[in-house]
C-alpha cells in the first residue's frame, strides 16, 4: 500500500476515533441530563397577591419574586433591545454557538482553567432552568446538549418568552414583569426605550446592573445596549440621544412596605397552615381579604394620635422606660370579617402583633361577659346587688374610688364600672359557668374559676375580646373572625373559600338586654365619651392595676372595634391613664371615620322585650319621663315599688 493512501487511512481512523469519542463524551454527559419534556409542565413560580375587600394591593408574596407574562404582553422594543445586545443571530441558529463553545475550549486547554465562552440565549435559558452556576468544561457541554434539546422542541418565540419570564435581573426580581415594577413602578408593557434597554441590559450581571444598586453604571451599561440599537438600526440617531440623555430616578411609588402588615403577617400564618407554603409562596395566587382599606387607615390613623398623646403626657410628667403601644382591631358583628387591624404604633419598629399575640389583663373589659350569662340566667338589669365589702378566701375586691353604694341596680354597676358587685354576681352565676360562657363567645385564653375572673384577671387577647362582643350586637350568635375571603388559582378558578364558622351564645332577647346594659356605660358611665361618635353605640372601658392597660371594646349595630394601649414591658403608663382616657380616644376617632356617611343603624330589639323607664339606682319603675329608658324580657319587667331580688 502506499504511504500517502497509509497515512490516509490512518487520518480516518483517527478521525473516526475522534468523532466516536466525542460522540461517546456527549451521550455520557447527557444521559444524566433533565428531560426536555419536563417543560411542557413546567410553570415558573409566581408571587401572589393580596388584596382588600375594596380591591386595593396590600402585598405580594414570592419565593422569588417573578410573575411570568405571555411574549404578547412584552413591547417589541425589549426584545429588539434583548436580541442586539445578547443574541444576534438568536432567530438564525439552532441553539449554540459553536465558536463560543470552541473558544472556551480552546481557552481552558491554552489557560488550564475553565473560561466562559460566549452562550446562546437558548444556552443561557439552559443553565437558569437545569444547570448549576459551575464553570467547567463539562457543565458547557451539557448546556449546549440541553440547548439544541430546546430547540428541536419549542419555537424560538416560546424560548424567549421562557427566558424573560426565568432570568433574574437584580435586587429581587425574576423576569422582566417584577424587573419593571422594581426599577420603573409600572408593567413591563408599558416601559419606554430606555427603561426597555436598561432591563435588557441587566441579565449580563444583575447585581452590577441594577439601578437601584448602582444607579450611575447602570445608566452606562443602558446607553451602550442604546448604541448596539443604534448601530445595528434598530432605532434612529434621534430615538438613541433622546433615550440616553434620560436620568433614572427611583419610581415613587416604589416597593413601598405591605399595607396593613400586621394583618398581612396575621393572615399569612393561617394560610401557610391552611394551603402550604408551597402553593402560598410559588403559585401566583390572588388571595382576597376581609380587610377594607379605608377603615384600615382609619384605624391606624386613630392609633398613632391616640399613642402620640399618651406620649407627651407621659413626657410632661418626666416618666422614663418603654414607650407606650396600643392595638386596634375591627370587626364584622354579623359575619365576624376582620376589618381592620393594627398591632402597633410602628411595625417597622417592632412587628409584634399586639391585637392578636399578646395577651393582657382586660380588667373590667371583661364585665360584660360575666353580666351577659347573668342575664341569660334570668336576671334583669333593674335587679339589685350588693356594693359593700366582701372577701372570698382572703381576696377583697376594692371599688376604683375606694366608695361602696350600697344596693344598686346591675344596669348601674356596670354602667359605673363597679367592681364588688361584679364580683358578687360572679358568685352567683357561677364561676365555671362564666368561664364555659366565655368559651362559647369566642374567648380560647386560660380562664379559671376564680374570685378575679369577674375583674378580668386573666390575660387575653384583643382580637378574642372584641370578637366576644359581636355577640351582644349580633342577637347572640358569635361568628369566628377571620381575615381571607377566597384563595384563586392562577387561571382564577377559587380554590379556597372561607366557611363560616358560628355559634348560638345566648338569646336574642339576652342580647338585646346586654347591648341595652352597655348602651348605659356610654350615655351614663364610663363611656360617655364614645356618644361623641354621634350614632347609636354600645362598650365598655377596661383599667388594670396601676394603670399598666387601658382598654375599650365597643360596637355598633354592624361594627365591632377593641382598642387596647399600654407598654410592652407592662410598667404603668402613669397616673389615670384609664381606659376612658388613653383607649377610649381612639376607638371614638376610628368609629366616627367609621360611620360617616354610612346609613343610620339600630340595634335589635326582638319582638318579647320591652322597653319601660326605671330609677337607674333602685331599679324602680318611674313615671312619665323621669329615670332612663330601658330593655326588659316581657316576663322581667320591674314592678312600679321594687325592681327585683337582692343579690
Amino acid at each position: 500500500m502506499k504511504r500517502n493512501n497509509v497515512l490516509r487511512l490512518m487520518g480516518l481512523v483517527l478521525a473516526a476515533a475522534l468523532v466516536g469519542g466525542a460522540a461517546g463524551t456527549v451521550v455520557g454527559l447527557g444521559r444524566d441530563l433533565p428531560q426536555i419534556r419536563e417543560l411542557e409542565n413546567f410553570r415558573p413560580s409566581a408571587a401572589s397577591r393580596i388584596y382588600s375587600s375594596d380591591g386595593v394591593l396590600l402585598a405580594e408574596l414570592f419565593a422569588e419574586r417573578r410573575d411570568p407574562v405571555a411574549i404578547y404582553r412584552m413591547p417589541d422594543v425589549l426584545l429588539t433591545a434583548l436580541i442586539t445586545t445578547e443574541d444576534r443571530q438568536f432567530y438564525r441558529h439552532n441553539g449554540v454557538d459553536l465558536r463560543g463553545v470552541a473558544r472556551a475550549v480552546v481557552n481552558n486547554i491554552r489557560t488550564g482553567r475553565y473560561a466562559e465562552g460566549a452562550s446562546t440565549l437558548t444556552q443561557q435559558l439552559a443553565k437558569t432552568l437545569f444547570l448549576s452556576p459551575e464553570k467547567s468544561l463539562s457543565r458547557k457541554i451539557r448546556e449546549a446538549v440541553l440547548a439544541f434539546q430546546l430547540e428541536r422542541r419549542y419555537t424560538k418565540d416560546e424560548i424567549l418568552e421562557l427566558y424573560l419570564n426565568q432570568v433574574y435581573f437584580g435586587s429581587g426580581a425574576y423576569g422582566v414583569e417584577m424587573a419593571a415594577r422594581r426599577y420603573f413602578g409600572k408593567s413591563i408593557q408599558d416601559v419606554t426605550l430606555d427603561e426597555a434597554a436598561m432591563i435588557a441590559a441587566m441579565p449580563r450581571a444583575p447585581s452590577v446592573y441594577s439601578p437601584l444598586a448602582n444607579p450611575d453604571t447602570a445608566v452606562r451599561r443602558r446607553n451602550i445596549v442604546l448604541m448596539q440599537m443604534r448601530d445595528t438600526g434598530a432605532i434612529s440617531d434621534a430615538e438613541y440621544e433622546s433615550a440616553a440623555a434620560v436620568s433614572y430616578s427611583r419610581p415613587s411609588g416604589g416597593q413601598r412596605g405591605r399595607k396593613a402588615p400586621y394583618f398581612i403577617d396575621y393572615i399569612v400564618r393561617d394560610l401557610e397552615k391552611t394551603i402550604g407554603s408551597t402553593a402560598l409562596y410559588k403559585s401566583g395566587l390572588t388571595i382576597h381579604t376581609t380587610l377594607d382599606y379605608t377603615l384600615q387607615q382609619a384605624a391606624e390613623a386613630a392609633l398613632e394620635n391616640g399613642l402620640k398623646r399618651i406620649a407627651e403626657r407621659m413626657t410632661a410628667r418626666k416618666q422614663d422606660g418603654s414607650r407606650p403601644q396600643g392595638a386596634i382591631v375591627a370587626l364584622d358583628v354579623e359575619s365576624g370579617a376582620i376589618l381592620a387591624m393594627a398591632g402597633g404604633g410602628s411595625y417597622a419598629e417592632s412587628p409584634f402583633n399586639r391585637a392578636v399575640d399578646a395577651r393582657r389583663q382586660p380588667g373590667s373589659a371583661f364585665k360584660p361577659i360575666v353580666y351577659a350569662l347573668a342575664v341569660e340566667q334570668g336576671f334583669s338589669q333593674a335587679a339589685l346587688l350588693l356594693d359593700a365589702p366582701v372577701s372570698y378566701d382572703g381576696w377583697e375586691p376594692k371599688n376604683f374610688d375606694g366608695s361602696y353604694q350600697g344596693e344598686i341596680t346591675l344596669r348601674k354597676a356596670l354602667a359605673d364600672s363597679r367592681n364588688i358587685p361584679a364580683a358578687r354576681l360572679l358568685q352567683t352565676a357561677g364561676p365555671s359557668a362564666v368561664v364555659d360562657f366565655a368559651r362559647t363567645c369566642g374567648i380560647t385564653s386560660p380562664l379559671a374559676p376564680y374570685p378575679a375572673l369577674a375583674l378580668g384577671a386573666f390575660e387575653v387577647s384583643l382580637l378574642e375580646l372584641t370578637s366576644a362582643y359581636t355577640v351582644f350586637a349580633n342577637q347572640g350568635v358569635h361568628a369566628r373572625p377571620y381575615g381571607v375571603e377566597s384563595v384563586a388559582g392562577r387561571s382564577g378558578r377559587v380554590e379556597w373559600f372561607h366557611r363560616s364558622g358560628k355559634n348560638l351564645s345566648m338569646t336574642r332577647e339576652g342580647a338585646a338586654v346586654i347591648t341595652d346594659m352597655l348602651r348605659a356605660a356610654v350615655n351614663e358611665g364610663t363611656g360617655t365619651a364614645a356618644r361623641d361618635v354621634g350614632r347609636p353605640v354600645a362598650g365598655k372601658t377596661g383599667t388594670t392595676s396601676a394603670f399598666r392597660d387601658a382598654l375599650f371594646i365597643g360596637f355598633s349595630p354592624t361594627i365591632a372595634a377593641g382598642v387596647w394601649t399600654g407598654r410592652d414591658d407592662a410598667v404603668p403608663m402613669g397616673p389615670f391613664e384609664t381606659g376612658s382616657r388613653a383607649a377610649l380616644p381612639i376607638w371614638v376617632q376610628f368609629m366616627r371615620d367609621a360611620m360617616d356617611g354610612q346609613p343610620a343603624t339600630f340595634f335589635d330589639q326582638p319582638e318579647n322585650v320591652i322597653e319601660i323607664r326605671i330609677d337607674p339606682v333602685t331599679g324602680d319603675r318611674t313615671a312619665g319621663s323621669g329615670g332612663v329608658s330601658a330593655i326588659f324580657r316581657s316576663d322581667k319587667i320591674p314592678e312600679q315599688r321594687r325592681a327585683g331580688i337582692q343579690y
